[in-house]
């Protein structure tokens, strides 16, 4: 991988050039690492760090993405009901919650969180929905103001994605059934959105196109991601403009994030822009978690 990169010589100092070579460079690691999502993303995501700072440029500026990017939401991983609405209290400050379920006090705990949040919910079933329960939550979600359902079911599993799309007024959005930019034309007329993830999709080139074709394809565009430090934040942020929900909190649940320089705004924004390249900086010791989330709630 090295001598192929190598292969393209030294970043250009033109954003034209530089983000030609930088398609370049994706092309290199695919032939090279195939569908290691995650692999790809690291080296994808430093390549872009290392040319937008030679350039002196903000990330954003660099592939001309807007700063002014939606709020992101704050997810809460699958616990017992009075758990997780004790939870969405205390990240009651954020604009919109993303609550994981999958059991069988679904509904209890969807009414728990109403009880203690007045904001837009959005629920992540993780495939582990069968399909007539989920159909007779239908009512009840929407009743609760419920804004999306992501993955109710298993990633294959597309005529059951499109039956419930076709009986819900609430969207569908894919996430474990569309990894890839190849994953989407299967998906058109099946569910109304995508969760796009740079960890998933190979990082901030291959995340951009794939976030283009969603929307020429008719997609509605969820940004997410996975635990992550804020590089992998900053790097997705980066593209959070293009998104209609964000979802990019895997940084707050670490016990710990090595870098810093990535901060929210007071509406739950990342503020982007503001130095080269990702605009975070390694630091020694820890960063606090700000929200006690519980178990597995990105993803």
């Amino acid at each position: 991988l090295a001598e192929a990169i190598g292969r393209l010589g030294d970043p250009p100092t033109n954003v034209p050039d530089a983000r030609a070579w930088l398609l370049r460079a994706t092309e290199a690691m695919d032939a090279v690492v195939g569908r290691h999502g995650a692999a790809k993303a690291g080296l994808d995501v430093a390549l872009h760090d290392l040319v937008a700072r030679g350039l002196g440029l903000p990330l954003n500026e660099l592939l001309g993405t807007s700063p002014d990017i939606p709020p992101t939401d704050f997810s809460i991983g699958l616990d017992e009901p009075a758990t997780v609405a004790a939870r969405a209290q205390r990240a009651g400050h954020f604009p919109a919650l993303k609550i994981k379920v999958g059991g069988p006090a679904d509904l209890d705990t969807l009414e728990q969180v109403r009880g203690v949040y007045a904001g837009p919910i959005r629920v992540d079933a993780n495939t582990a929905w069968q399909p007539e329960a989920a159909l007779r939550l239908l009512p009840e979600l929407e009743r609760l103001g419920v804004e999306l359902i992501e993955q109710p079911f298993p990633a294959r599993a597309l005529p059951r994605l499109l039956w419930l799309q076709e009986r819900s007024s609430l969207p569908i959005v894919a996430d474990e059934s569309c990894e890839t930019e190849a994953d989407l034309e299967a998906l058109v007329g099946v569910v109304a959105g995508v969760n796009v993830k740079l960890m998933k999709c190979g990082g901030v080139g291959p995340g951009l196109r794939m976030m283009r074709r969603a929307r020429e394809l008719g997609f509605k565009l969820m940004l997410g991601c996975m635990e992550e430090t804020s590089v992998g934040i900053a790097a997705a942020a980066a593209l959070a403009g293009l998104a209609d929900w964000v979802d990019l909190d895997g940084n707050l649940l670490l016990a710990s994030d090595p870098f810093g320089g990535l901060e929210l705004d007071q509406d739950c924004r990342w503020l982007i822009g503001q130095a080269p390249g990702l605009g975070v900086r390694r630091v020694e010791g820890s960063v606090e978690k700000i929200v006690d989330e519980g178990p597995s709630a990105p993803g």
